[in-house]
């Protein structure tokens, strides 16, 4: 899975920040323009998947789709667009010279958001131009399936409400989607790039109850994630999450009951056999049967797992990995909730809530090493969270780009570890005067996050203080004092044709004595060397 599933709702939530950018508009095939936005930053600023295709860098993000072509001086950015309108992008696939991209987005119901998917995109010119699939779904009849000599009956899956791709593989010439809800879902490469309504196969995967299948068994069971109008029966087995292909016929599925592993599938649907893992039918089991994620080291020939704690007591969180093909796991950093694996040779990286961890000792996979404090090499800011969804290796295995919650940041790593060369991405809106400045995000709450603050030095380096107030205008803290920023310190955005450029600092949320303010209405004020005070609302909700 390459978005941490429980913060869907919320990346989807925050979506008021925007790149400084370059509106670009051309023409393509037919005189129809295609419009993007050139920026030096990504769209958003909590990455979801990371592709790398040779030169080209891609990110699936809550604000849809970035492309660098140039090692990140540059992003071309695709949120609202004709194409992809303002979806998020929640898994990434790059086959048979074809990019994929799964998208989705919230909806209300009652009060209370879910996710909701809007099917993929695909491109085999390079992003220029783009066909959309609308989302796999069944028809109110399609109430039975076959498999082998059997026909189940299946709750038809009809609406887009939880039916989101998580993730995406290709092996047997085909497509596959984990689509939570919607199951394992697969189609011909060939018919899906050549019509965009191609019809996709359910996969019969098997119940909870049982730890294989094969066409040649005698079964009776209803297929539904969830009790429905067919009855009670409801198989954790189909709700999906994650994939990994290892190689054109091997493909592994990961789900709320554990992992699903195939090693012929390039047969039609109702032919496949399946082994399933889980922490309850093997004697060195995976950790946790809520699998996430999943990766593969060629290198190793190891499947990693992210896998979670589900309903067994027993069961607890970790990576669980096996370089047997499932029959024996191992685990690794025990009590990390794991999001997303990349590997490069003998390296590999796994991102957590902790930070991102690489394999420290390259014959080993039990001695880890996190990145700790990532401060950018050039203006010195320093990243502010330590939860990563997603990574990704350069082509000669140098470079490291791994995305986080709240901004992107490259890795220069010639020795093939974690080195002192950061770059941190952030996105953020403009500013439109050289005495313009603003705070974000806004509302903001001290136990989830700190708020950034946005200024102008004009390109240059300026001693800068900021002071924050009260709304009645009473002293409560300085967040810095004459200190040097621009030219480079703090720099996030170098300076435009006006002279404007964009310099960050941070307020934790926090009094001089130590204490976290109560909620209200708080003022900044940035005193900056020789320009006039700049001034700000600052709301603060706990």
């Amino acid at each position: 899975m390459k978005l941490k599933i429980a913060a869907f709702i919320i990346l989807l939530a925050f979506q008021n920040i925007f790149p400084q950018s370059l509106l670009r508009t051309f023409e393509i095939g037919n005189n129809k323009k295609t419009t993007t936005f050139e920026s030096e930053n990504p769209a958003s600023n909590s990455i979801n998947d990371i592709l790398v295709v040779g030169d080209t860098i891609w990110l699936g993000t809550s604000r849809g789709l970035s492309q660098s072509t140039d090692n990140g001086t540059s992003w071309k950015n695709y949120y609202n667009t004709s194409e992809f309108g303002t979806e998020s992008v929640t898994a990434l696939l790059y086959a048979g010279g074809v990019i994929f991209a799964s998208t989705a987005h919230s909806v209300e119901k009652d009060g209370t958001s879910f996710p909701e998917g809007s099917g993929l995109r695909f491109s085999s010119d390079n992003g220029i131009t783009w066909q959309a699939v609308s989302q796999p779904l069944d028809e109110p009849g399609d109430s039975s399936v076959r498999y082998g000599n059997n026909v189940l009956r299946a709750l038809p899956v009809t609406v887009a409400v939880q039916n989101i791709i998580y993730d995406f593989a290709f092996a047997g010439n085909k497509i596959w989607i984990a689509a939570f809800a919607g199951g394992l879902r697969s189609v011909s490469f060939d018919s899906l790039t050549n019509n965009t309504k191609a019809k996709w196969s359910r996969t019969i995967l098997p119940p909870d109850y049982l730890s294989s299948l094969k066409p040649s068994d005698s079964l009776s069971f209803t297929l539904q994630p969830v009790a429905g109008k067919f009855g009670k029966e409801e198989y954790l087995n189909y709700r999906l999450f994650s994939l990994v292909a290892i190689n054109d016929s091997t493909l592994y599925a990961g789900t709320a009951n554990g992992i699903n592993k195939t090693t012929n599938a390039f047969l039609p649907a109702d032919s496949l056999r399946w082994e399933k893992f889980n922490h309850q039918n093997q004697d060195n089991p995976i950790s946790g049967n809520f699998v996430v994620a999943l990766g593969f080291n060629t290198y190793y020939k190891t499947v990693f797992a992210a896998s979670w704690k589900a309903n067994d007591q027993n069961e607890f969180y970790a990576v669980s990995y096996s370089k047997d093909g499932g029959v024996n796991w191992n685990t690794t950093l025990l009590g990390e909730k794991p999001h997303n694996f990349a590997s490069y040779s003998s390296s590999t990286i796994i991102t957590t809530d902790n930070g991102p961890f690489l394999n420290e000792i390259r014959s080993s996979l039990n001695s880890w090493l996190n990145t700790g404090s990532i401060i950018d090499k050039k203006t010195g800011l320093a990243l502010q969270t330590s939860v990563f969804y997603s990574a990704a290796f350069s082509n000669n295995g140098l470079t490291a780009w791994v995305g986080s919650e709240d901004g992107l940041v490259k890795n220069e790593m010639p020795y093939s570890n974690w080195s002192d060369d950061w770059k941190i991405f952030y996105a953020s809106q403009p500013l439109q005067r050289k005495d313009d400045s603003y705070a974000f995000p806004n509302p903001f709450s001290p136990k989830m996050e700190k708020v950034k603050i946005k200024y102008n030095t004009g390109g240059a380096s300026k001693k800068v203080t900021i002071r924050i107030f009260d709304f009645g205008m009473n002293y409560l803290r300085t967040v810095i004092q004459n200190v040097d920023r621009g030219n480079p310190a703090h720099v996030i955005n170098a300076s435009n044709a006006d002279g404007i450029n964009g310099v960050l600092d941070y307020w934790d949320g926090k009094d001089d004595s130590g204490s976290v303010v109560p909620n209200g209405v708080y003022f900044y004020r940035v005193e900056i060397e020789g320009q006039e005070l700049q001034f700000g609302k600052i709301m603060v909700i706990q």
